[in-house]
């Protein structure tokens, strides 16, 4: 079972990506369900039946029903590469329903929190100088962190205010950036950038060296108790709000389809749901009968 786990590691790795991190979930995914058959005394996928693969099910049943989806959705794959590839048939997954996924609105802050928020670092401080650069970056382009940790200056058009970014799937999309902040990105790079960085990228520590996503999510996390904001915060809140913004201010959805770099527009109207969640906290905030 093991030698059939490697095969389809190694043909998921050149086939659909490059990321270590989803092989590492996915072989993860593989050997627990490899470990339960192994329990039940079977020795080979093959062997496994509908009312096995079932029974496994059951163990999960603590899981998330996003876990329990994601992971069926690793089983069906290795099943359909076994039947096209080593000629087994058998598929225990077969008439089995993923769990649906319930659609979480996802968090975001209001324009003043985010004013707050970046207004409260200390430019005469290299490391929040930075800091409040990354993160207005990412709040005026909706960027994932991965994708600012990747950012290099030859992606930035500084010129006509745009960023070129690939994103999930190689996706290229190109964002635009607000007037004005091409010359906090000039005075950034001559400040800060010349003196500390090695390479490209535009986000580097005080050695030198890029960002992690760990590490902007600690310093995120840093600045936001250090200000007293008694909330949890994480970067992804800020391309939550890039969209939400957006569409509370008349944007077409596409277009915010566009810029987020999202292949389905199902994804993308989730965000149609944070502008009643911001009717409803404005409501609470503001109506007398709330206080």
């Amino acid at each position: 079972m093991d030698e059939l786990i490697e095969r389809f590691l190694k043909y998921i790795y050149r086939k659909n990506t490059q990321s270590e991190k989803t092989i590492e979930s996915y072989k993860n995914d593989l050997n627990q369900f490899k470990e339960y058959l192994t329990s039940q005394s079977i020795d080979s996928f093959e062997s496994c039946d509908r009312l096995t693969f079932m029974n496994f099910l059951a163990t999960l049943d603590h899981l998330k029903a996003s876990s329990i989806a994601r992971k069926m959705s690793v089983y069906r794959s290795f099943y359909t590469y076994l039947a096209e590839y080593m000629g087994i048939i058998e598929n225990p997954l077969i008439g089995i329903q993923t769990p649906k996924k319930s659609k979480q609105i996802p968090d975001f802050l209001f324009v003043e929190e985010i004013q707050e928020f970046l207004n409260s670092y200390n430019d005469e401080k290299d490391d929040e100088y930075r800091d409040r650069i990354l993160f207005t970056i990412m709040y005026a382009c909706g960027l994932r962190v991965s994708e600012c940790v990747n950012l290099e200056w030859k992606q930035i058009d500084l010129n006509n205010r745009i960023v070129h970014i690939r994103g999930k799937g190689d996706k290229d999309r190109i964002v635009p950036f607000y007037q004005g902040f091409e010359k906090e990105l000039l005075e950034y790079k001559s400040k800060f950038w010349t003196k500390y960085a090695i390479d490209d990228h535009v986000f580097v520590n005080l050695k030198g060296k890029s960002l992690t996503s760990r590490g902007i999510q600690y310093l995120m996390d840093k600045h936001a108790k250090k200000i007293g904001m008694h909330m949890k915060l994480h970067p992804h809140m800020l391309r939550h709000s890039f969209a939400t913004h957006l569409l509370d201010n008349g944007a077409d959805i596409r277009v915010v389809q566009e810029l987020l770099g999202h292949s389905s527009l199902s994804t993308t109207q989730i965000y149609t749901h944070v502008t009643t969640a911001q009717l409803v906290m404005a409501y609470k905030k503001a109506h007398p009968f709330e206080k």
